[in-house]
């Protein structure tokens, strides 16, 4: 289904809302905000396939901006807003934008990023945009077919790549639901004379997982309730006024929201919030069972890739049997292999394949190794891991993480994972930086909670040397006000690679 539909059947439902401001959109406006939306950029040009570059903190009018692109043939390529201008432009040369939303804060970054580019139709909210909108009348003749996305990788370690769903052509009522299966498995799918989902999801819109669950909320005729940022307290408050039954989380959130006071955590009735879905980053295991602690066995977890080339899921009974996995794959399969193509053995570490049911066979050289990036519907995300007798994924870190020390590999989640939850550690990023002797050694680059105390860094070293075999601790602790994540809730690794060259 799609806006039209819902405006005639529940016209004043919200279909989003700010749970910070109190802004919200109901069916009826998005319906016609986003027909009218569609009409400005034909007529500014734009033709079936055309792109529109979105770059816009969450805000109610994302909903309306997403679906005047798929109602009309267009494709839909946010970007982060905390990119610099020669971070935007590599993504500007790789999307060849027709059109470009932003607001104020952003426009003169994203100007200098569109440089000598052919120059785009331009939107800017709190200038332009809602005049825009408001003075355009719908037009009934356009056609309606659902557009496309371009979406970006995280860029952790350098430069992003670009994965493009283009218009397939049909009309956006016969569009198969988002995420279908994994709406299925955390039922999110209403049945016959139950309440569409209402969910919260304060991560920001521009990344893979925000933007598909609202356009499978939305699908679902129920109502997404986002945030400009992720407020650990007003979470919960949102949670409650609300009345949100589903939720999407990345692992630092949950960090921040177990770090509230217990009469914080208690204060709010969280008692329709029914299911909690966190994915896009590792979450250690010590977290997720605080977690489960608090919130009872809610949590579902999945792992994939913004290429779609499959995922796992886990739910939560599972994961207590089989703590700190991602789960088994859905629709496809999970293979580990070697930097040759050659398969690993249950329990080995190597290389995650992910692998569509579509996907063919690979070929074998006569030593067994297999170029799996040369086959349609296989896909390697740079992460490491290894799957356990059940046949159950678990995640060591990304090879580009991995620290050789002495020539022996270290994979930092195992340490990260540690310190996570230490009392004085408010986040923490592990990494490899030049030693003369070894290599690289261990380093922790901690946020701490409050102002370091003297001999924090040797405690943390102690803490981790308590646990862990010595060669894999860090060697010193450095402190920063705040480690360099993006809006995932990814590590910028690059970020503080630099700062150590």
């Amino acid at each position: 289904m799609f806006p039209a539909a819902h405006a005639r059947t529940d016209p004043e439902r919200a279909a989003i809302a700010m749970a910070d401001t109190g802004e919200q959109r109901t069916w009826a406006e998005v319906e016609a905000r986003s027909a009218a939306l569609a009409t400005w950029l034909r007529r500014a040009g734009l033709d079936t396939g055309d792109v529109v570059v979105l770059a816009l903190p969450n805000d109610v009018r994302w909903a309306e901006i997403a679906w005047a692109c798929w109602r009309t043939g267009l494709v839909l390529a946010p970007v982060s807003v905390h990119l610099g201008a020669e971070e935007l432009r590599a993504l500007v040369d790789l999307a060849r934008p027709a059109a470009v939303v932003t607001d104020t804060g952003l426009a003169p970054t994203l100007g200098a990023a569109l440089g000598g580019a052919p120059a785009p139709a331009v939107l800017t909210v709190g200038r332009d945009y809602d005049e825009a909108v408001d003075a355009t009348p719908p037009d009934p003749e356009l056609p309606e077919t659902m557009g496309g996305r371009l979406v970006f990788s995280s860029g952790t370690t350098g430069r992003p790549k670009a994965y493009r769903e283009d218009p397939p052509g049909v009309h956006p009522r016969d569009v198969p639901l988002r995420y279908r299966a994994m709406m299925a498995d955390v039922g999110m799918v209403p049945g016959p004379g139950e309440p569409a989902p209402i969910m919260y999801s304060p991560g920001p819109a521009y990344h893979t997982a925000p933007m598909g669950f609202m356009h499978a909320v939305h699908q679902l005729g129920g109502t997404l309730v986002t945030a400009r940022r992720f407020d650990a307290e007003g979470s919960l408050a949102a949670i409650e006024r609300h009345r949100i039954t589903h939720s999407l989380w990345v692992p630092t959130m949950f960090v921040r929201l177990l770090r509230l006071p217990d009469t914080v955590k208690h204060r709010y009735d969280l008692g329709s919030h029914r299911v909690a879905v966190h994915g896009a980053a590792p979450c250690p295991p010590s977290v997720k069972q605080a977690m489960l602690d608090w919130w009872g066995p809610i949590l579902h977890e999945y792992y994939g890739s913004s290429e779609g080339y499959g995922r796992t899921a886990i739910g939560p009974r599972e994961w207590i049997a089989h703590p700190g996995s991602v789960g088994r794959p859905k629709g496809g399969s999970v293979r580990i292999t070697d930097a040759d193509g050659h398969d690993l053995a249950t329990g080995e570490i190597g290389r995650v394949w992910l692998v569509r049911p579509d996907a063919g066979e690979p070929e074998r050289a006569t030593d067994g190794s297999a170029d799996l990036d040369a086959l349609p519907g296989w896909g390697w995300a740079g992460d490491l891991g290894y799957v356990d007798g059940d046949g159950y994924l678990y995640l060591t870190g990304r090879e580009s993480q991995v620290i050789v020390t002495g020539g022996v590999n270290v994979h930092p989640r195992e340490v990260e994972d540690l310190l996570a939850l230490h009392p004085d550690v408010a986040d923490v990023a592990v990494l490899g930086v030049p030693d003369e002797e070894f290599g690289e050694q261990v380093r922790a680059v901690v946020a701490p909670v409050s102002t370091p105390r003297e001999g924090l860094a040797e405690e943390l070293v102690a803490h981790c040397r308590a646990e862990l075999a010595h060669y894999k601790c860090p060697r010193a602790v450095d402190f920063v006000e705040q480690v360099p994540r993006n809006g995932a809730g990814k590590i910028e690794l690059e970020t503080l690679r630099r700062a150590y060259r």
